[in-house]
């Protein structure tokens, strides 16, 4: 896949003359409804014979409009988004940066430049989608600012168990962490990432030795609790189960980590990138009297994880 990065204003001399057909949208989580588009648009592409195409952004467009008080959290980052653009088949994918100045575009100028200038043969877009003031950027106002010179397919609302397949039920099922709510609506299993780093070691000490996981910045993790999880390290995908929370059987007021024991599992793998898959929450972090009773609960957590993943088989 070809990653085009743009940032405004564009000069077009330097872009491809190839025609595409565009799909454009944010698509954090790469949904079902982000795919619903995405396929639309590939179908299409493939019915002209031209190359599939992608346009997103660098940002949430929220960053220019209005103040943030803490820092935006992603379904997706955007390395992360990328690849999954690849792996449902797009060719091009153009990577705006978000800025004030795109931002000021007339809803005309937009489509002149970022669809047109594109060479965009159909654009793809999901109901709901916008390229200007939710007023007067529409969908349903696209055909009329397109004049004739680019197909307009817009993609209905797609339901996921009674809901809208939109980013925002999205990051409300991750912070509540109903993962297998989630996982059906983004179709595979909700995914995050970071970096193993040195903990306390009382993992170890317990008998269930934890990889503990530096989260890649912008990410979204889910609600604090035990999870089943598996966990990409150097290439092979890992079963586990993962805590998200304070360690409170071991004190007050501690930061909040991430570990995750791997069934089966016993290399040091410190400074290693690992990707980590959030399959079923199991319980709530609980504080116990003593490391006994911790031990106790993590060998029925172990037997969930495991009864879990020979159910999935």
């Amino acid at each position: 896949m070809q990653i085009i990065k743009l940032h405004h204003p564009v000069d077009h001399t330097k872009l491809t003359t190839e025609p595409v057909v565009l799909a454009m949208g944010f698509f954090d989580g790469v949904h079902a409804g982000h795919r619903e588009v995405l396929t639309t648009a590939r179908a299409k592409a493939a019915e002209l014979g031209v190359k599939f195409s992608v346009l997103t952004y660098n940002q949430h467009p929220s960053i220019v409009f209005k103040q943030h008080t803490r820092p935006i959290r992603y379904l997706t980052t955007l390395n992360r988004k990328l690849a999954l653009f690849e792996e449902l088949g797009v060719e091009i994918a153009y990577v705006a940066d978000f800025t004030s100045a795109l931002a000021q575009l007339t809803p005309l100028d937009f489509v002149n430049q970022y669809m047109v200038g594109l060479n965009a043969q159909a654009v793809v877009a999901g109901f709901d989608h916008t390229y200007g003031p939710k007023n007067v950027a529409t969908m349903a106002q696209l055909p009329g600012f397109a004049a004739g010179r680019f197909e307009v397919i817009e993609v209905p609302e797609v339901r996921i168990d009674g809901f809208e397949g939109a980013s925002t039920h999205a990051r409300e099922l991750v912070d509540h962490g109903e993962i297998e709510a989630l996982n059906h609506l983004l179709t595979i299993p909700y995914q995050t990432s970071g970096v193993v780093v040195h903990g306390e070691a009382r993992g170890r000490e317990m008998g269930f030795p934890t990889l503990n996981i530096e989260t890649t910045a912008g990410e979204r993790l889910p609600a604090e609790g035990v999870y089943i999880t598996t966990v990409n390290v150097n290439g092979v995908w890992y079963q586990g189960m993962g805590q998200i929370g304070h360690n409170i059987t071991f004190g007050d007021h501690r930061p909040q980590t991430l570990e995750i024991n791997l069934l089966d599992f016993k290399a040091e793998v410190y400074g290693e990138f690992v990707a980590v898959r959030w399959h079923k929450y199991l319980r709530g972090e609980v504080k116990f009297t003593g490391m006994p009773g911790l031990i106790e609960q993590l060998e029925q957590d172990e037997r969930d994880t495991r009864t879990y993943f020979a159910q999935q088989q």
